[in-house]
């Protein structure tokens, strides 16, 4: 029979310790690999199929910084990220997910005042003709402003998909938690010479 003594235990202790640890670090290392290969067979799967993955890749930022609103009579230019939760708000203009992207109404939120960044801080100062440039990858439109007002929190008629182009822009109205201020902007017809 075996007498275990206390001595005899910690060192058994320390020596399954040991052993799960070295075998923990064996399978990080190999599942760590593993993505190195499942990524290095990716890439030499879409270079044999005439895919540049690198410049697939460099493409792919190109136009997440391409999507931007301009808008010249307040002297705006910020860039657009999917969402309007506060953390997206607090950074950049946001898409309201459930609008369009390039055709048919677009749906943007800002903050106006009290965040480090308040990109529509001046919609109100807005008034029909002034131009809206928007940019989402290769496309590019402009939109002349026809509405400016304020429409209760509730109201997300404005966001609803159209037939024609058009942006809507929806922010807070200082002091009024029940309202918010809505500018629409149509497509601007080109001007033939």
């Amino acid at each position: 029979m075996f007498k275990f003594t206390k001595a005899g235990i910690n060192l058994i202790s320390l020596g399954i310790t040991t052993i799960i640890f070295i075998l923990i670090q064996i399978f990080m290392f190999q599942y760590a690999n593993g993505i190195d290969m499942k990524v290095d067979i990716s890439q030499e799967i879409m270079q044999k199929n005439g895919i540049d993955f690198t410049v697939q890749n460099s493409e792919m930022k190109e136009d997440i910084k391409k999507w931007e609103i301009e808008i010249p009579a307040i002297q705006l230019k910020a860039e657009i990220a999917e969402g309007t939760d506060k953390e997206t708000l607090n950074k950049k203009v946001g898409h309201f997910e459930e609008t369009q992207k390039e055709m048919g109404n677009i749906g943007l939120a800002g903050h106006n005042r009290g965040y480090n960044v308040n990109y529509f801080e001046n919609l109100k100062k807005l008034k029909e003709g002034d131009e809206i440039k928007y940019r989402h990858n290769d496309y590019e439109n402009t939109y002349e402003v026809i509405k400016n007002d304020i429409i209760e929190d509730t109201d997300w008629s404005r966001l609803e998909n159209t037939e024609e182009n058009m942006i809507t822009l929806i922010t807070c109205v200082e002091n009024e938690p029940n309202y918010r201020r809505c500018i629409q902007a149509i497509e601007k017809e080109e001007e033939i010479d």
